[in-house]
């Protein structure tokens, strides 16, 4: 029998919706957003990197990062610097870094718990699975 791949789209959704909105719910009571705490983490991970390289790695658009930035940069929780040409690079402060830090045990426990369902071995499969579907993107 076939997959049903409507099905199995709307519970990759689904699961998708169920960790936004719990760690949306969870960040807030360390005082951030679900969306301002992945920024901070991709920030994390490129320190230097361009609006448009952070938008893309947070699924936004440019405009969307660009509000999200100086939002981020109005809190203390990042900088902004001059890079080559009119390039902007971004680097987490002190704050920031407080912020990814106290949200990362939080995102662990939520996605852990999502997950507890699955054994390792399985765990280990959806993630070679998921990535093999990143790696295959259809043309936009």
């Amino acid at each position: 029998m076939p997959t049903d791949v409507p099905r199995l789209g709307r519970a990759l959704k689904q699961v998708q919706y169920r960790h936004h909105r719990t760690l949306d719910t969870r960040l807030a009571n360390i005082g951030t957003t679900l969306v301002q705490w992945d920024a901070l983490r991709a920030i994390d991970r490129t320190p230097g990197a361009s609006a448009h390289a952070l938008a893309q790695d947070t699924f936004q658009s440019d405009q969307a990062f660009g509000t999200l930035v100086q939002r981020l940069a109005a809190q203390g929780l990042i900088e902004r610097r001059a890079g080559r040409g009119r390039r902007l690079e971004h680097h987490l402060t002190p704050a920031g870094l407080q912020m990814l830090r106290a949200g990362q045990p939080l995102v662990e426990d939520i996605l852990n718990a999502s997950l507890a369902p699955l054994e390792e071995p399985e765990r280990a499969t959806l993630l070679t699975l998921l990535e093999k579907l990143i790696g295959g993107q259809p043309p936009a």
